[in-house]
C-alpha cells in the first residue's frame, strides 16, 4: 500500500496510514484539501438562528423574547480550529417522546451554529461524515450561555489502488468498503461504509479501521488495516495483485473472437471462479494459475493460463479438432 500523509491547516483534515505491506510514507504539504476533494467543498455558509422549544414546557416556542442565543463550534482535535463547512447540527430534548425517541428540536447544516434556545437542557449532535459528536447542555434561565466547542476527535482516509507494481486501475472497476477493527462474538466486523469510491474523502472518528478492496466482481481483493488520526488525512493506496484478462475462443492465434461461447474459469485446485457467456468476455482475477473451459458448438475447448499482477492481456484458446470432446466432458480438452 502507497501512503502519503500531510497535516493540514484551519479546518482541513489530515491522515496517517499504518498496515501490514505498506510503502514507506511520503510527506505531502495540501495546500486547501477542501477545494482538492470534491467529497468536502461544499460552500461555507453560516447556520441560521432557530428557535426551539422548552422541552418541559410544549408552549414555549411562541416565547420568543425568552430565547437565548447559544453559539456552538467544532473543532477535529481538542487545540485546532472551527470547522467551518461539512456539519450536520442537530438539537434534541432529552425528554423521550410518545414513540420513545428523543424529539428534534432544530438542525442545520454548514459550519458554527448559532441558535436560540429556550431555557432547559438539550443534546447537542455534530456529524461531520461519519465521525460525530455528542453534547448534553443546559441554557440557564439568567447570564448568558459561554459558547460551546464540540471536539470531532476526526481525521479522514482517501483511498485508491494500482495493480502490481504502478498499473492504474479504472475507478469503475474498483470499490472500497470500511469495517471498525473489532470482530463481533459471531467473528464479524462492523460494516462502517459500503462502496467508497476510489479518490473520495471519508470523514470517520479516530482509530483503527479495517479496508476491504475489490478489483472486478470475481476474486481480486485485499484487506488492509488503517489507522486515522484527528486533524490529518491519509491518502492509501493498497496495491492489488491481479489483472485484467479478455477471453477468446479462436480459429488461429490472433484471429477473429467466435460468438456464442460460454466460458467456466477454474482454480488450480479446480473451483469455478467465474461464468459468462459471450465472444470476448474480459474478466479480473487474482494472480495464479487458471483453467479456461470453453463450450461452443456442444464442443469443449479448454487452456491453462497464469496471471500476472498487473500484466492485462487476451487469453486465447484455439478452436482445434483435436481432443475435443462433447460438451459432456472436458477430460480431453484442447490446451
Amino acid at each position: 500500500m502507497r501512503i502519503k500523509a500531510g497535516h493540514v491547516r484551519a479546518v482541513t483534515i489530515a491522515l496517517v496510514v499504518a498496515t501490514a505491506g505498506a510503502r514507506a510514507p511520503q510527506a505531502q504539504e495540501l495546500a486547501d484539501p477542501f477545494k482538492a476533494f470534491p467529497a468536502i467543498s461544499a460552500p461555507t455558509k453560516k447556520m441560521p438562528k432557530l428557535n426551539s422549544f422548552n422541552p418541559t414546557v410544549p408552549d414555549a416556542a411562541t416565547q420568543g423574547p425568552t430565547a437565548k442565543d447559544i453559539q456552538l463550534e467544532a473543532h477535529l482535535t481538542e487545540k485546532g480550529k472551527s470547522v467551518e463547512q461539512g456539519l450536520t447540527w442537530r438539537v434534541f430534548s432529552p425528554i423521550p417522546g410518545s414513540d420513545g425517541k428523543l424529539p428534534l428540536v432544530a438542525t442545520s447544516e454548514g459550519g458554527s451554529a448559532a441558535f436560540q434556545l429556550i431555557p432547559g437542557e438539550y443534546f447537542v449532535n455534530v456529524a461531520f461524515g461519519r465521525a460525530g459528536a455528542t453534547r448534553k447542555i443546559r441554557v440557564a434561565d439568567a447570564g448568558l450561555v459561554e459558547k460551546q466547542v464540540l471536539v470531532l476527535d476526526a481525521g479522514g482516509v482517501m483511498l485508491n489502488a494500482v495493480s502490481g507494481s504502478d498499473v492504474r486501475i479504472p475507478p469503475g472497476e474498483l470499490s472500497f468498503s470500511i469495517f471498525s477493527a473489532d470482530s463481533k462474538e459471531d467473528g464479524e466486523r462492523a460494516l462502517v461504509v459500503a462502496d467508497v469510491k476510489p479518490n473520495t474523502v471519508v470523514r470517520l472518528n479516530t482509530g483503527t479501521y479495517h479496508v476491504v478492496s475489490n478489483y472486478g466482481s470475481v476474486n481480486a481483493v485485499i484487506r488492509a488495516d488503517i489507522q486515522v488520526e484527528a486533524g490529518k488525512l491519509t491518502e492509501a493506496t493498497i496495491q492489488h495483485r491481479a489483472a485484467k484478462l479478455t477471453l477468446k475462443l479462436v480459429s488461429e492465434p490472433g484471429g477473429e473472437a467466435i460468438a456464442d461461447t460460454a466460458w467456466s474459469i477454474l482454480t488450480s485446485s479446480g473451483d469455478v471462479v467465474s461464468e459468462s457467456v459471450g465472444a470476448f468476455p474480459t474478466l479480473v482475477l487474482a494472480e495464479g494459475s487458471y483453467s479456461a473451459v470453453a463450450r461452443n458448438n456442444e464442443k469443449i475447448f479448454q487452456r491453462d493460463f497464469t496471471v500476472k499482477a498487473g500484466v492485462n492481456t487476451d487469453v486465447e484458446v484455439l478452436l482445434n479438432d483435436k481432443g475435443v470432446q462433447p460438451a459432456s466432458g472436458a477430460s480431453d480438452a484442447q490446451d
